[in-house]
Parts: C-alpha cells; sequence; structure tokens
C-alpha cells in the first residue's frame, strides 16, 4: 500500500510541478507490442526476482553482496528493457502514474507480467536451489508425544 501511495505522490508532485504532464507523469508504456512488452517484463521481474531469492533467503549466499546484487540486476534490467518496455517490474510502480495521468491502456501488462514474473523467478530458483522445499511429513522432535505434548522424563 505504501509503494501505491508512494507512486502516486509522486506522479502528483510532477503534475503540481510540471502542469502540461512531462514525460506522462512517470507512466509507464511500452515501446513495442503489448505480447512483446508482456515478456520483457514477465522476463526482468523473473530474473530480478531470481537474484532477490539468491542472495537474500539463501544462507549459502553472502548477505553483503545481497543489495550489490540486487541493484545490479535492477540496473541492468532498467537498461536492457527500460527502452522497449519500461522495466517496471513492480505493478505499484506503474500504478500510481498511471492513474494519476489517466493514462491506463497497458496498465494490465505491468500488473500481470511482474506478478507472472516474480512467480517464475522463485519457482525457478527453488528448482535450481537443489534443496528439498516441502519438509519431511514427520516433523515431531523426539522430545514431543505425537498429540504435541512434551514427553515427561522418567525421574
Amino acid at each position: 500500500m505504501a509503494q501505491l501511495i508512494g507512486a502516486a505522490a509522486g506522479a502528483f508532485v510532477l503534475l503540481a510541478v510540471w502542469p502540461d504532464q512531462p514525460a506522462e507523469l512517470g507512466v509507464t508504456v511500452p515501446s513495442v507490442g503489448v505480447g512483446s512488452a508482456f515478456v520483457y517484463e514477465l522476463l526482468l521481474t523473473a530474473f530480478l526476482m531470481f537474484v532477490i531469492m539468491a542472495v537474500a533467503t539463501d544462507t549459502r549466499a553472502a548477505g553483503e553482496a545481497a543489495a550489490i546484487a540486487i541493484g545490479g540486476t535492477v540496473g541492468l534490467d532498467a537498461m536492457f528493457g527500460g527502452p522497449i518496455s519500461g522495466a517496471s517490474m513492480n505493478p505499484a510502480r506503474s500504478i500510481g502514474p498511471a492513474f494519476v495521468s489517466g493514462d491506463l491502456h497497458a496498465l494490465w501488462l505491468y500488473i500481470l507480467a511482474p506478478l507472472a514474473g516474480a512467480a517464475l523467478g522463485a519457482l525457478v530458483y527453488e528448482f535450481t536451489r537443489g534443496e528439498p522445499t516441502r519438509p519431511p511429513a514427520t516433523t515431531n522432535a523426539p522430545d514431543v508425544q505425537p498429540d504435541g505434548t512434551p514427553e515427561r522424563e522418567l525421574a
């Protein structure tokens, strides 16, 4: 919710400062067909989510490098995808300016593609991680009875 409010507030500031709407108040619009832009946004977000999962949630990764890896991915995504699809990678970043400007024609793309891309990136990471994603069926510790009550020690 905070991201949506922040994105809209940023667009309102642009509108207040430049009423002639420079750069369409930050609206993300594709420069290619919506199908191509959808694929770009999906893949850009999938790459970003894969990197986030790899460096921020995996204990095998160095935590200090997480910000560099994530920031580098956002930068590369923006460099390669920005001219084509706008490289939104975040629905909230696109929703605020779209509503403030009234330009909603491609908003569906910037909501659905990042959601699908994030799911895809997380799924691909889980498959490549090499660890089971579900705990074993029996998770009772040796000192806990099957009903969940602690075992009593014999004196």
